[in-house]
């Protein structure tokens, strides 16, 4: 059984009421239900949430099932594992019948339907634990990103082996987007966390790799979506 996730909170401090947000029709809550409904490779689409609209909202666009977040799980001190590890027990009790489980972050509305099935493809042909996406870092730590040191002067961050003269020489480094989480069910339920030992990333192009985390990020998010659907 392979299950997709979407966990989303009422509580935004960034951005109030950041979930039911619309790009263009459609709230980030509807976009990332429907994007796991028409990506057609999960058994039960699965929303988590400690607020009635944002369940409303899933329901409505394709979500199979809803999990009512308790108090205990939706401040900020709280994994999205253990969240999503909870709304999977809250619906399935034969948890050893379940393979996958793929989280769809609903402030991450830019990935389209072959990113959720290529992400999901590499973990489950590979057989790790988890798959994160990301892109290619624009600033890299063994090149071009410094850390400030106690008296104020900077090094780079992390030393390299050997001398590097451009970043293209530097060992390849990712930023990571919550766009498609992908995890072999075992591993999850049994130590629910993000990085495993074997751990690997799904490479993601930069214009679909863009997190909502403040104002400005909307806006771009806002611009490309609309530039995206007019191609």
């Amino acid at each position: 059984m392979r299950i997709a996730t979407i966990c989303a909170r009422m509580g935004s401090k960034g951005i109030p009421g950041k979930n039911l947000l619309k790009l263009g029709n459609e709230s980030l809550v509807a976009i990332a239900t429907i994007q796991a409904v028409e990506s057609s490779i999960f058994d039960l689409v699965i929303v988590s949430s400690d607020g009635t609209k944002i369940i409303d909202e899933a329901m409505e666009n394709g979500a199979t099932h809803f999990v009512n977040r308790p108090v205990s799980l939706s401040g900020d001190n709280v994994s999205k594992p253990e969240t999503i590890v909870h709304a999977v027990k809250s619906i399935i009790s034969n948890t050893s019948t379940i393979a996958t489980i793929v989280d769809l972050d609903v402030t991450s509305p830019l990935r389209n339907l072959d990113d959720i099935v290529g992400a999901t493809s590499f973990l489950e042909s590979n057989n790790y634990c988890s798959v994160l996406t990301g892109s290619i870092a624009r600033r890299n730590p063994y090149f071009n990103l410094v850390t400030e040191k106690s008296d104020g002067r900077i090094d780079i961050s992390i030393e390299p082996e050997r001398r590097i003269l451009s970043r293209q020489m530097a060992p390849k480094c990712f930023d990571l987007n919550a766009s498609v989480h992908v995890w072999n069910a075992q591993c999850l339920l049994a130590d629910p966390k993000i990085i495993y030992e074997n751990t690997h990333v799904y490479e993601m192009p930069q214009n679909r790799s863009l997190d909502i985390d403040s104002d400005i990020d909307l806006e771009i998010v806002r611009f490309l979506y609309e530039f995206n659907k007019s191609y």
